[in-house]
């Protein structure tokens, strides 16, 4: 796909004001869906079920069936709130949101409208440099999700070209809260640093509350970017898109500044913009149009009568208050301090957007050092090859899994980054690469000792240079034993008993 014609990025806000705005869906993990008693697939527990395996009649929309809302949900979608800095409704209604797609076999989303669980917060983001600013949060409101398709034929799995689609209604009724943002005015040439920003901090607050694994590339966390611009000194917003469905901060950035530079373009040209929804295509980095953007008036919401308003207690709110995790901001300083990492340091993990992998590879065993190691490392340097985002490439456990073998020296740190490909390609956990590939460094002396002999036999000269006290002669013989050990030795042993060797 082509990109349309761009302005310079530069040039487009010297002539226009963007403004933003974010609609963040969140999957929860409770165990079941959101108005049915089926297993939720966005649960660690069934992120492998097959195909239309985790239903039941209220989510296929089937005649009869009645739906009842999750209790878990409800407290999960209250802390979220709460974390917002939102209040929280006396009484909140879920009401019919009605629209046709084929994944959607009611015909209607179960969702809120004027009556959302969570309103008027405001959520604190801190960018690279440390600068904060305050994005306004206008609600949180519950809803259910709608299933998944899957486009056949085509070249790049979308529906264009696709010859046809499959259906899996697995996903239809995951519970979700959307948070939808105000208009964020005065964003100008960080627009796109704050979009990145804004999303890897509810990230954040919600991983840290634990009701979302929010994984990007699963879908557990979705980001809609509204975008528009204005002429300088123009009062009235200009007319937005909706770049839907977002799914890596990466992508976020790089999302609004291209339609920024699209819509400048177009405007400056005497055209207008459509209010529609767009698509991102990571592989072209560019957005392309989807359908026109309806308001809310087209989607007829009226309540949904098959279920009570909701209404929680204030000992439930002070309850879940009580409970919150400490602000993203503060956990931020207290790890810096915990970890003891420079400003730099702790600057690159921030920028990212790998707080929460650290964290949990430093739970699941790794010293802080070895965590930030592998992550804005190698990992970091695989994500930026493959175009993807390093949290989507390995678990914490498999990087705490794998210092743990450099530590025990069964692996070097380059046979460890060889481990490493294999887990990012698939091949099971650091033990099962290490296993099926053979990695492990040869900690056999006799075979070591072997090798030793040979290089010294074909350098016998060695051996008298080190005697005389040029110990550095011994380099040549290790990397003449690290090649024909292909590299599975510890070099430091070699050198160990080379050494032995010339004191024979």
């Amino acid at each position: 796909m082509a990109k349309a014609k761009l302005m310079d990025f530069d040039k487009a806000l010297e002539l226009y004001e963007p403004v933003l705005g974010f609609e963040v869906h969140v999957e929860l993990n409770t165990k079941t869906k959101m108005f049915s008693g089926a297993a939720n697939p966005a649960h660690s527990d069934n992120h492998d079920a097959a195909p239309n395996t985790l239903v039941a009649p209220v989510d296929m929309g089937l005649p009869g069936s009645m739906p009842t809302v999750n209790a878990e949900a409800v407290k999960y979608s209250i802390s979220l709130g709460l974390a917002l800095g939102c209040s929280i409704a006396p009484s909140s209604r879920f009401a019919r949101k009605n629209y046709f797609y084929p994944d959607l076999g009611k015909n209607y989303q179960i969702s809120q409208y004027d009556e959302p669980i969570a309103f008027e917060g405001s959520v604190d983001v801190e960018l690279a440099d440390g600068t904060v600013v305050t994005v306004p949060i206008e609600r949180a409101h519950m809803e259910e999700d709608a299933g998944k398709l899957t486009h056949m034929g085509g070249a790049t799995g979308r529906i264009q070209g696709a010859e046809y689609s499959l259906v899996d209604y697995n996903r239809a009724g995951v519970p979700l809260v959307e948070i939808v943002t105000k208009p964020i005015y005065g964003a100008e040439h960080r627009a796109p640093e704050i979009a990145k920003a804004y999303v890897a901090t509810i990230r954040d607050i919600v991983l840290s509350l634990g009701i979302s694994e929010a994984r990007l590339e699963r879908g557990n966390l979705r980001c809609d970017a509204n975008v528009s611009i204005r002429p300088r000194g123009q009062e009235k917003l200009g007319t937005r898109t909706e770049t839907k469905n977002v799914n890596s901060m990466r992508s976020v950035e790089r999302a609004v500044r291209y339609e920024i530079q699209r819509q400048a373009a177009i405007l400056a040209d005497g055209g207008t913009i459509t209010q529609e929804t767009r698509h991102w295509h990571e592989d072209t980095g560019a957005t392309s149009p989807g359908r026109p953007k309806s308001d809310a008036d087209d989607y007829r919401y009226f309540p949904e009568p098959d279920l009570l308003p909701v209404a929680p207690s204030l000992e439930l709110i002070d309850e879940l208050r009580n409970a919150l995790p400490e602000p993203p901001a503060a956990r931020r300083r207290r790890l810096k301090a915990e970890w003891g990492f420079t400003d730099l340091e702790f600057q690159d993990v921030a920028n990212g957007g790998l707080l929460a992998e650290i964290a949990a590879t430093v739970a699941a065993g790794a010293t802080p050092a070895t965590a930030r190691k592998w992550w804005t490392g190698e990992l970091t340097r695989l994500a930026n090859a493959a175009g993807r985002e390093a949290s989507e490439l390995a678990t914490p456990a498999d990087v705490a899994a794998l210092q743990s073998l450099v530590d025990a020296g069964t692996l070097t740190d380059k046979l460890a980054r060889q481990v490493l490909e294999g887990v990012v390609a698939g091949e099971g956990t650091p033990q099962e690469v290490v296993d099926a590939r053979g990695l492990a460094v040869v900690s056999d002396d006799t075979a070591l000792l072997a090798a030793i002999d040979e290089a010294l036999a074909a350098q016998p000269d060695v051996l008298a240079k080190i005697r005389d006290g040029k110990v550095q002669a011994a380099g040549a013989i290790i990397g003449a034993v690290m090649k024909a050990m292909k590299g599975q030795a510890d070099a430091a042993r070699v050198r160990e008993l080379i050494i032995e060797r010339a004191a024979q």
